[in-house]
């Protein structure tokens, strides 16, 4: 990952589109003609394609804003947003658009997603087609169950408890924040790469917002095997939930949530183990178990729970609202990049990525 800084301009703003390729040869010229003037920049990312689709959109298509990026290996949607991303960036843009290359998504929209941050009214947009129930008329019904569940424990593990369809893939995220970013491994490159973005946002405090859409389903078949990625995805969740948390709750802030996050889990925990060690104990010598001590249980598991709740009710109200794109500045990002070069790639970890 370059470590060049680029600061975009804020005025006129410059809007780039990427749009990550791999077996798309019948679609991608089409999504390319239906991108509107307001886009400056259009990046084609030819993930090692083989149907060498960086080769084809260069042959066959004249548009002057196209640029085509390839990668030298098949990195997944993830690895080519991100290289569209730093392309872009390089190139000035000031808001970064990412949409597929199926034709599924409607650039007509792109407005809508880049609207919200030219106004300064978030950092990063996202599209949701669960805003009404019309618009999951044409969504297969294992979909919509799956993108709910999802969805919800999404929610969890980046703590954005304010948006839904974690996994749409058409997105605006501004230039600024692409710095930010962690380089190397450390975002999912594949199908995880949605939710991970998120997480990593979240770990900046950017605000997200969520932009009502209407998906198009055609005769695509998604690559997606449920069976194959369901424990690395609840796994990864998982470990992304106690991250954020002990982020954000013991290292950098400690707050009333905090209190309720360590004294509520391990009451819990506490009044389950004791009750049934109790229970099982006294069930072996055949004798009922004291009421002093299923009271003891009851009252560390009830005390307990009702911290929990307490501290997932504080989470929700501290979700970002203040976008941070706005706050970042010359001052900011200079030093970032010194950090990049020098020895900040080694202790990454310690500021959260």
């Amino acid at each position: 990952m370059s470590s060049k800084v680029v600061f975009p301009t804020q005025s006129p703003a410059i809007i780039a589109v990427v749009i990550p390729t791999y077996r798309a040869k019948q679609t991608i010229l089409k999504v390319i003609s239906q991108i509107g003037p307001e886009v400056a920049f259009i990046y084609v990312i030819d993930d090692k394609c083989p149907e060498q689709s960086g080769n084809y959109v260069e042959q066959h298509c004249a548009d002057p804003r196209v640029k085509v990026v390839r990668n030298e290996t098949n990195q997944g949607v993830g690895g080519a947003t991100l290289a569209g991303y730093r392309a872009a960036a390089a190139d000035g843009a000031s808001v970064i658009v990412k949409i597929d290359s199926d034709a599924q998504m409607d650039p007509a929209l792109i407005p809508f997603f880049v609207g919200p941050i030219l106004r300064g009214e978030a950092d990063y947009t996202k599209g949701n087609r669960f805003f009404n129930a019309y618009s999951l008329a044409s969504m297969p019904r294992v979909r919509i169950f799956g993108n709910a569940a999802l969805s919800l424990i999404t929610k969890f593990s980046t703590g954005y408890w304010n948006i839904f369809d974690p996994t749409n893939g058409y997105t605006a995220i501004h230039a600024r924040l692409v710095s930010f970013l962690p380089g190397g491994d450390k975002i999912s490159k594949r199908f995880f790469f949605e939710t991970d973005l998120l997480y990593y946002l979240s770990m900046l405090r950017a605000v997200v917002v969520d932009i009502p859409i209407v998906a198009c389903y055609g005769n695509e078949k998604s690559n997606l095997k449920a069976g194959s990625v369901l424990l690395p995805f609840l796994l990864a969740h998982v470990a992304r939930f106690f991250r954020r948390v002990l982020l954000h709750y013991f290292v950098r802030d400690f707050s009333f949530a905090s209190l309720c996050a360590i004294s509520g889990l391990p009451l819990f925990i506490f009044g389950i183990l004791f009750g049934l060690a109790n229970w099982v104990s006294h069930a072996a010598e055949g004798t009922a178990t004291p009421i002093g001590t299923v009271m003891i249980a009851s009252l560390a598991i009830l005390v307990g729970f009702q911290l929990i709740l307490s501290f997932f009710s504080a989470d929700m109200a501290f979700v970002p609202r203040q976008p941070v794109h706005i706050l970042l500045d010359r001052q900011t990002l200079y030093p970032l990049a010194q950090f990049k070069e020098g020895i900040g790639q080694k202790h990454s970890k310690a500021v959260g990525f």
